[in-house]
């Protein structure tokens, strides 16, 4: 089994590379990655297993499963964790002075067990170094996102074709999702955090905009069971109701997040009024997010253009309203930075991020849109392209 496409591997050195950055501000001499995001952002592709990375020297992969791997130096077979040192004692690479784990990411167990095969290392948290290093995407990572951008608003194309009268938005949804799936999408959204969970997406038709829920999504949405609260929840789409489709933009390992509002007939002018605010906010947005810009600045703005525009009640939520009006994205659909008043960020080159600001209307429904963009020396770059206004279903 071929390891990695040759077009990937100076990519990956990239990602390596940045990594190392923030291993040295951490005063880390190694890393030991282990949970799926990072073993796919560090490689390339999925194993189960551990990437073990140094300041100096080749990442070694030592593999579990699969075992049918191209046999290369750095690549080692294992059948449990506790062989590392052997292999690293082989391989004649240093055992780490000072080692980070993934503690945010792999339950106490998997750390434990980790901290024990290197009892003469001190142990710190190594998951802010992957973080710090995703949240700036290399050449190769923004192509796989400009590519699910493009794929994203075809599928959001066909939106309006998937709609009979007298459906349930659950029934809008599974239509919206094969036409995801036929279009290329893998059919997952691959989230951060264990209190993250979501499926291909949310198709939220009126008052259901206003259900509150535990996660830390814009829009709630209360599901059709209660093991899932979030989302389209089965009722009938009436006249007079928006209907907010936000659904999955993955189709390479990489994610695009996208949200735009539909119509049932004629809805309120303050509907309209609100999600006009929304685009403001966006332009606003585009032209503050430079590198070296506060990502609390844009935060601040948005709060202030919904004031002045005396709409703060429906602003990011009405029963209930979020925190944030955006989030980093890539790999995982919720990274960082996360686009808050309290955040300490600072733009950089090629940071990727969704911002959606959006507002809920009682009785009506959400509005508002979503975009990804690339942090660029002009503004953010949008790659999620498709008409801003509301449209009729």
């Amino acid at each position: 089994m071929k390891l990695i496409r040759e077009d990937l591997l100076s990519d990956i050195a990239l990602r390596i590379e940045s990594v190392r950055n923030h291993m040295r501000d951490m005063h880390v001499d190694a890393v030991l990655v282990a949970s799926n995001a990072n073993i796919f952002y560090t490689t390339g592709r999925f194993f189960r297993g551990y990437v073990y990375i140094l300041l100096q020297g080749s990442p070694v992969w030592f593999v579990v499963r699969p075992q049918a791997f191209e046999v290369q130096d750095n690549v080692v077979g294992i059948r449990k964790p506790e062989l590392i040192p052997e292999e690293l004692k082989r391989l004649g690479i240093p055992l780490p002075s000072i080692i980070g784990y993934e503690c945010d990411d792999l339950t106490w167990s998997d750390i434990a067990r980790l901290q024990a095969i290197f009892p003469d290392s001190s142990h710190v948290n190594g998951s802010g170094v992957l973080r710090a290093a995703r949240m700036v995407k290399t050449p190769w990572e923004i192509g796989q996102m400009r590519f699910d951008g493009i794929h994203q608003a075809e599928v959001y194309r066909r939106v309006s074709r998937c709609y009979k009268e007298d459906m349930t938005d659950v029934e809008f949804q599974i239509e919206i999702e094969r036409i995801l799936r036929l279009e290329g999408c893998l059919g997952y959204i691959r989230t951060s955090g264990n209190l993250m969970e979501i499926n291909m997406g949310s198709v939220i038709a009126g008052d259901n905009a206003d259900a509150p829920g535990p996660y830390e999504f814009t829009m709630g949405g209360s599901g059709v069971d209660p093991s899932l609260p979030v989302g389209a929840n089965g009722t009938t789409m009436h006249r007079g109701e928006t209907v907010m489709v936000d659904v999955c933009g993955a189709f390479n390992g990489y994610q695009t997040d996208m949200t735009r509002v539909w119509r049932i007939g004629e809805i309120p002018e303050l509907a309209y009024r609100a999600h006009e605010c929304s685009r403001n906010i966006l332009r606003e947005c585009e032209r503050m997010g430079v590198p070296g810009a506060k990502v609390a600045d844009l935060y601040d703005k948005a709060v202030t253009i919904a004031r002045n525009e005396g709409l703060s009640q429906y602003f990011m939520g009405h029963n209930q309203q979020a925190p944030f009006i955006g989030h980093g994205v890539g790999i995982q659909l919720n990274e960082l930075p996360v686009v808050t008043s309290r955040s300490r960020d600072i733009f950089k080159e090629n940071m990727t991020i969704a911002l959606e600001p959006k507002f809920v209307i009682p009785h009506v429904g959400a509005v508002g849109i979503e975009n990804t963009y690339v942090v660029t020396s002009s503004g953010l770059d949008c790659i999620t392209e498709f008409p801003e206004e509301i449209q009729e279903l």
